[in-house]
């Protein structure tokens, strides 16, 4: 009888416990992070063809006490060695443990190498050599309380990399804890039932995977090319050559009989690439599917009948507040998504941030504990009938939450009712113009310092900045009560809400990019389609608060000539061209902005032949300018110190050169539109001493971004004097 050590992720010992006793495993305890068991070497080999929880399966050579280091090196040399490893071979030490001898594990692997290297110097061998890649054989050297455990490590790599997954999404789980996770489901039990497996938020698909091989007894070594017994004294090719057509004969048993339904579903596309990648080099290829899906439109397959299943799913994890409650209403959503499609079905949640869980507002009847990483995490398992829903006290109470939350704090429905108040004044305005892309809020009240803008369905929330004297933790705290009040005021999903944080950094946190989505989203203004992106920056693309000057353009340019300087994305550019502009030039250093200014361009069918875009610096660029333009909008940023100029722009010092360098591009009966967002310019005097110059600040605010106090912007029409 063998005695074997198997390790595997904490929190998995006593599944793995079980697993070991199934494939006939005796004298099975459990250890923090591994399970020990006694066997012959088919045990061995079983265990590490067929273990779905295991990292490692170790043989045990040998047990003793080790005080110190002599000890060690006397305990790893007098095991025979010439009966596991041939002279001439290859060796890992892989260390681990305490003594208080110990000053690091790298002696201990020094000890055990000089060891086993004497054992066959003094037999008059030559002596192995250290290779760490891939060794003949992979040595497992353990102290625990001063007794030292030498095993071999049967495996070579960790049984958790199964051959399928060569890259995984963002935060993708290790193949054991996914199987571990679809145990605790009872997934087996539900698929021997015919039931269906689906996965809202599949990323490479591995749950999915590992649920295809678990239903249809498939074993999760058979893609393992390399072995840490292929270069083992002791190994015996037949007996393992026999375990593997086993194996094989299995799997092509379990590809005859009738198949579940495995589908899965991510919202992005480079996830769901990846996932059909992995999907395909795992052998199901047309046994499971996956597709590019929004969770909004997460419903029960119709091509088949199904009338129970499992929904598996991990959820993203968020770290920062803005991800929190975003977050929020993605488990709102999908337990709407619950009670919508799957009365009847199980379902489990792993997740990283279990108090997200009550927003689903379901009752889950077991949860487990795992840890993902370092990141504790839970499995919720939900009984998805009736009663074990949480009733939503929203159609009972106009103050509550959307799909069953906390109800609204005091702050959350002041805050509601100020929202409904600017709906009600500017809904007979809306309809008249018929504006989609509006601001419906605007630090209206100081303790809630936001920008809340309407993109056609969309919300796009932008925080403020708090001052100083205001705690962080009250500043968070009111941006939830925003966040909470929004749904029930606008009617727009929470899941449509995009949240800007406009926060102080800190440390490295101002360096750190986040991946962007790249999704756009067409909007309509005037006669102008344009595309917004509400995710991937702090602006859209699109500002609210210059619409009317726009569509004054608009209204101006049939037939004329337009110069857009600063342009960035060319909404401007895209009124005049659309209405009839001759022709048209935009000036931006941004080559970013002016891409998004040609993709503004061609939507609307328009191309470069008479609507042209130049990189440049925008004073450079009309110092060298040779032409002139009938109409002329210069809106240029605050201030700019772009790495790709050596000047630094500053609007209240520079504006003078740059309006005299505009109006020089003007036809003589031309028109120069002046904008600024600067709250504190003034328009130096001697501009309205050159030209002639009419202030429409007033003018250009619509009733959506005026207010009191300093105007969102300052607007000047200038032309040159008879």
């Amino acid at each position: 009888m063998l005695g074997f050590r198997a390790t595997c992720p904490k929190s998995l010992e006593n599944l793995l416990a079980d697993e070991l006793r199934a494939l006939g495993a005796v004298s099975v305890r459990e250890s923090v992070g591994s399970v020990t068991f006694e066997g012959d070497l088919e045990l061995g080999y079983r265990a590490c063809l067929w273990s779905r929880l295991a990292n490692r399966i170790l043989l045990v050579l040998s047990e003793f006490e080790a005080p110190d280091g002599d000890s060690l090196y006397a305990g790893v040399k007098a095991i025979d060695w010439g009966e596991h490893l041939a002279a001439s071979g290859t060796l890992a030490i892989d260390f681990g443990g305490k003594a208080g001898w110990l000053k690091n594990s790298q002696f201990g692997v020094y000890r055990c190498k000089d060891a086993i290297v004497d054992y066959f110097q003094e037999r008059g061998d030559v002596r192995p050599s250290i290779e760490k890649r891939q060794p003949d054989l992979r040595i497992s050297a353990r102290l625990k309380k001063g007794q030292a455990q030498i095993a071999l490590d049967l495996s070579g790599d960790s049984l958790h990399r199964r051959g399928y997954r060569l890259k995984g999404g963002l935060a993708p789980l290790k193949e054991n804890l996914a199987a571990a996770i679809l145990l605790r489901a009872d997934w087996p039990g539900m698929a021997s039932r015919g039931g269906a497996l689906l996965d809202p938020m599949c990323g490479s698909g591995t749950l999915l995977i590992e649920g295809a091989w678990m239903a249809m007894d498939i074993a999760p070594g058979l893609m393992r090319r390399h072995w840490g017994f292929d270069g083992w004294q002791g190994h015996v090719p037949a007996l393992w050559q026999r375990l593997r057509e086993d194996a094989l004969e299995r799997r092509r048993k379990g590809f005859d009989r009738q198949w579940p339904e495995i589908r899965g579903y991510d919202a992005s596309g480079a996830a769901i690439a990846s996932a059909e990648e992995n999907i395909e080099r795992a052998g199901l290829k047309g046994r499971v599917r996956v597709v590019r899906k929004e969770l909004a439109d997460f419903v029960k397959p119709t091509h088949v009948a199904l009338d129970t299943g499992l929904i598996i799913t991990n959820p993203p994890y968020g770290e920062r507040l803005g991800d929190e409650n975003s977050l929020v209403h993605l488990y709102r959503y999908l337990g709407e998504a619950f009670r919508r499609e799957f009365t009847g079905w199980q379902a489990g949640v792993f997740t990283g941030n279990p108090d997200l869980g009550k927003a689903m507002a379901w009752h889950s009847h077991q949860q487990y504990r795992f840890l993902n990483g370092s990141i504790e995490s839970r499995l919720l398992l939900f009984e998805l009938q009736p009663e074990r829903q949480i009733a939503s006290r929203q159609q009972h109470n106009p103050d509550g939450p959307v799909s069953g939350g906390l109800p609204l704090s005091e702050g959350a429905k002041m805050f509601r009712n100020r929202l409904l108040k600017n709906s009600k004044r500017l809904e007979r305005w809306l309809k008249r113009e018929g504006y989609t892309c509006y601001r419906l809020y605007d630090a209206d009240m100081p303790e809630y310092a936001v920008a809340i803008d309407r993109y056609e369905d969309w919300l796009v929330v932008a925080e403020y900045a708090p001052p100083a004297t205001v705690p962080e933790e009250k500043a968070e705290a009111r941006l939830r009560e925003i966040l909470a009040a929004l749904p029930s005021a606008t009617g727009i999903p929470p899941e449509r809400t995009v949240l800007k944080q406009r926060r102080r950094q800190r440390g490295n946190d101002q360096y750190r990019r986040e991946r962007q989505r790249n999704e756009r989203l067409t909007v309509q203004e005037g006669q102008a389609r344009l595309l917004v992106n509400l995710h991937d920056y702090l602006d859209t693309g699109l500002f609210v608060d210059h619409r009317r000057v726009r569509l004054d353009i608009a209204a101006r340019a049939r037939g004329a000539s337009f110069l857009n300087l600063f342009c960035y994305t060319g909404s401007a550019t895209v009124h005049a061209a659309v209405a009839g502009a001759k022709w048209t030039t935009s000036v931006d250093l941004s080559p970013k902005y002016l891409q998004w200014t040609r993709e503004n361009l061609s939507i609307n069918g328009l191309s470069e032949a008479r609507h042209h875009t130049e990189q440049a610096d925008c004073m450079q660029w009309l110092r060298d300018n040779t032409k002139t333009f009938d109409m002329v909008l210069l809106d240029p940023p605050t201030f700019s110190n772009s790495k790709r100029t050596e000047t630094v722009l500053d609007t209240q010092r520079d504006h003078v050169e740059m309006i005299d360098l505009a109006v020089r591009a003007l036809n003589h009966d031309g028109l120069l539109i002046f904008s600024t967002n600067r709250r504190d310019f003034r328009l130096d005097p001697q501009v309205s001493e050159k030209y002639q110059v009419e202030d429409r600040t007033e003018w250009s605010l619509d009733p959506d971004v005026k207010r009191s106090g300093k105007p969102i912007h300052y607007c000047w029409y200038i032309s040159r004097r008879d």
